[in-house]
């Protein structure tokens, strides 16, 4: 059986200047954005992206998700090569993030996920019925029917997460997606991703956070990123061997993992 996410040797490099011109090379500016990354992620599992802002995390989900390619490696992405087979991929998956520009403000919750269930090909009765699922596991009935700018950014951030789960996706990706919600809510939320969505029904779950105390919650594994690179990937427990104590908090292991890179 395939894993959910297979990379290998994989580096993403953007080019950046003021001034460009094509047939001058010395005149390009570079930032390696990712830099020769190999990971894995199971089927049914929870696999945390945690590390400083600028490591690499989530241009690795949107390289994953296929809104960007790679500049070299190799990625697949339930058991499809992600540059050939972009559109089975993105049929299989479900995104969740913290920017709620793509929405269309004049309309109302439940319309919006109409128009992305739509773009899925899914069924008027299929929608509907994810809508009332989702409506219930997420607080959102009494808010569906109201217009997208006229709601809290909490109710924004839960349609962030309904609208990743639309499509009944095998492989979801979430970047900082309990962002703007309260302690419980989010709380409640993971608890139904992790019993329901993962351990139930074997769904992959990619999730980025600066949470740690959430990412030590929430996770299966967990992969510590730095300067484009993975430092290291495992249970809490394996990320703690070689630590002073077993019973190292997932704080401590960071940031003895993050400590040397910082110090150079």
């Amino acid at each position: 059986m395939h894993q959910a996410v297979e990379v290998s040797g994989l580096s993403k490099e953007f080019i950046l200047t003021k001034n460009f011109n094509l047939f001058s090379r010395s005149s390009r500016k570079s930032i390696l954005a990712i830099d020769n990354v190999f990971l894995e992620a199971k089927p049914g599992e929870v696999l945390s992206l945690i590390g400083p802002n600028g490591s690499g995390k989530t241009t690795l989900i949107k390289i994953l998700a296929c809104l960007i390619w790679p500049t070299r490696g190799v990625v697949r992405v339930m058991g499809y090569d992600a540059l050939k087979n972009e559109n089975r991929i993105k049929a299989l998956i479900g995104l969740a993030c913290s920017d709620e520009r793509s929405f269309y403000w004049r309309l109302t919750l439940r319309e919006n996920l109409y128009f992305f269930g739509a773009l899925f090909n899914l069924s008027l009765s299929r929608i509907k019925k994810s809508i009332d699922e989702l409506g219930a596991f997420l607080d959102l009935d009494e808010s569906l029917d109201k217009r997208f700018q006229e709601c809290s950014s909490g109710i924004k951030q839960r349609l962030v997460i309904a609208r990743s789960l639309i499509n009944d996706p095998k492989l979801i990706f979430m970047d900082e997606p309990f962002k703007n919600l309260d302690p419980l809510n989010a709380k409640k939320i993971m608890g139904y991703i992790k019993t329901k969505l993962v351990n139930e029904q074997g769904k992959t779950v990619l999730f980025i956070t600066h949470n740690l105390k959430e990412a030590e919650e929430f996770s299966d594994r967990i992969a510590v990123m730095q300067q484009g690179k993975i430092l290291k990937t495992g249970t809490l427990k394996e990320l703690s061997a070689g630590a002073d104590s077993c019973a190292c908090s997932l704080e401590n292991i960071y940031e003895k993992l993050l400590k040397p890179l910082n110090n150079c």
